[in-house]
């Protein structure tokens, strides 16, 4: 690799550092991450570890590790949005580095870098760790127990025994027993191909199931004190509900194939990721969908490759993926690390004149597309200040120079150029765009609102379990009390709900009193829809919220 090249490199690694992080103190504006941070604000509050609660009630639908971790950093650093981010950053960190660690390994120092860059620069990822669920975390822990597993498979070491495990572990207590698919999936698949099923009967493996199911115990332990000791307990409408039987099976599982207490009525297209990657995975989406073509190409032509690990375990949980009815466009983020090694070494090896240009396309269509998106996104938001925007386009202006410069061979400068506007974009959405829109999630002002000295002393509700955003933004706990329940709810003090248009329009419907003592402009949907975009329609897809009271 050229000195020049590394330069490069570095640099385009430092702003890509830059730009995951840029979101890191931005207001919440979806329900999810607002949930999460309110469960691991109940830890602090109750001062309890192992049980999980929302709005004062039993709460059962993810395993523990990521409330942990939230919980640990909020200890260390007090309550807010960047607390809550940071953990899961620190996760997509130690993606970072096995993600490196694993392309060295097998294609050297140059692939591995690019597989980095491509990891930093897909779109999803850096909307993902501005919108923060679980997914950076098991980036980390499944490119951790991926990479130390295939280092066991050659020879034992302790260190990557117990580090196997350890990763393992808390990839099943972040998403559920169903993440050893990937992680066993990427084995199987290697010793398949390479002709290597029979050191499976090895001792070590045994000793891997059985340290990681030991690393698991805190999570079957907190499970158990919480719901199975508790038959007596309300959860999912019912009695008698085992949370061990809802960990191994339900959380997961159950899911997949649509008979846990959790269900859609939906069916999901099959094909759906694929035309999500396209977005999702952009700038490198197109150049992936080939490198698999090429990949399984070269496989039934019986031409070894340099390991099977990427290909197994990437393409199997895509695939279960698709077969699911639970689909959601942030799933595939786990795997992008295994995406992103399928894909490096179709970015920098030499090529005949067909994959070449199709190459050079496949870059080309982004390099020109992300920008011309970035520029209409930001003439229909217009924002109140072009202060960031001005200093994004002089970044990607620089980058663009620099690289014309410095590099040489054609396919090296495309690529540069993609992690440059694949950058452009996502320091615009993270500094200007959710910057721009967030204000106008009433949950956030409401909350703000009730948070002043005069209502200390007021009990505080919310009339729907989906308001999380306000009950993490109120500085203390929100309780939560059914609307049907509303007219005959009874508390000590003078009692203050939160309440959406739709269910202040459900009480006036059925005749309920209540006083209103200030509404807030609120934009009521997750999925954000053109005519919110633009700033001239913006007002025909606002409605309010209220505080109430009785």
């Amino acid at each position: 690799m050229k000195d020049t090249n590394k330069i490069l490199y570095l640099l385009l690694f430092v702003l890509a550092l830059g730009v995951n992080f840029s979101g890191i103190n931005v207001d919440f504006f979806t329900d999810d991450p607002g949930l999460y941070a309110s469960i691991a604000k109940h830890l602090v509050y109750k001062r309890e570890f192992f049980q999980l609660f929302t709005y004062n009630t039993d709460w059962l639908d993810k395993p523990h590790f990521t409330f942990w971790a939230i919980f640990l950093s909020f200890k260390l650093f007090g309550i807010s949005v960047w607390a809550y981010r940071l953990p899961a950053l620190v996760f997509f960190l130690i993606s970072l580095v096995y993600t490196f660690l694993f392309a060295r390994k097998y294609y050297g120092p140059e692939v591995a870098a690019i597989a980095v860059l491509i990891v930093m620069t897909a779109q999803h990822v850096l909307l993902s760790n501005t919108d923060v669920r679980a997914e950076p975390y098991l980036m980390g822990l499944l490119m951790g127990s991926i990479y130390h597993i295939s280092r066991l498979e050659e020879r034992f070491t302790l260190t990557d025994m117990l580090l196997a495990a350890l990763f393992t572990a808390c990839a099943i207590m972040t998403k559920g027993i169903f993440v050893i698919i990937a992680i066993y999936g990427c084995l199987l698949g290697q010793l398949f191909f390479k002709n290597k099923l029979n050191i499976l009967f090895k001792g070590k493996w045994l000793l891997l199931l059985l340290l990681t199911f030991i690393f698991t115990l805190p999570e079957f332990y907190a499970l158990y004190i919480q719901f199975d000791l508790h038959p007596e307990k309300t959860v999912f409408g019912v009695h008698h509900v085992s949370g061990i039987k809802w960990f191994l099976w339900d959380s997961q599982f159950g899911r997949f194939v649509n008979n846990g207490p959790i269900s859609r009525k939906a069916s999901g297209s099959i094909f759906f990721y694929l035309h999500t990657l396209l977005w999702a995975f952009a700038p490198w989406c197109l150049l992936f969908y080939y490198s698999v073509f090429k990949n399984i190409r070269d496989i039934y032509r019986r031409r070894e490759l340099a390991e099977y690990y990427t290909l197994s375990g990437g393409i199997l949980l895509l695939l279960l993926f698709s077969l699911s009815r639970f689909q959601l466009p942030f799933y595939t983020n786990a795997i992008f690390p295994l995406f992103a090694i399928i894909t490096a070494p179709f970015c920098c090896k030499q090529l005949n004149k067909v994959e070449a240009k199709f190459r050079l396309i496949g870059q080309w269509v982004f390099v020109i597309l992300l920008p011309l998106v970035i520029v209409l996104l930001n003439l229909l938001l217009k924002p109140v200040n072009d202060l960031f925007f001005a200093v994004d386009c002089v970044l990607l202006g620089l980058m663009i120079l620099l690289i014309s410069i410095i590099i040489e061979e054609a396919h090296k400068k495309v690529f540069f150029l993609n992690c440059s506007v694949a950058l452009f974009a996502g320091f615009y959405l993270n500094t200007i765009f959710f910057n721009e829109i967030v204000p106008y999630k009433g949950q956030i002002t409401a909350a703000e609102y009730i948070n002043q000295k005069p209502f200390d002393s007021y009990p505080i509700y919310s009339l729907n379990a989906e308001n999380n955003i306000f009950q993490f933004y109120c500085k203390r706990q929100v309780g939560l009390v059914p609307i049907e329940q509303f007219k005959n709810f009874k508390t000590k003090g003078i009692p203050v709900f939160y309440v959406d248009q739709k269910s202040i329009d459900y009480l006036k419907k059925n005749h309920v009193a209540f006083n209103i003592i200030r509404s807030f402009v609120n934009y009521p949907h997750e999925n954000i829809l053109p005519s919110f975009v633009n700033k001239t329609t913006r007002y025909k897809v606002l409605d309010q919220v209220y505080l109430i009271t009785k």
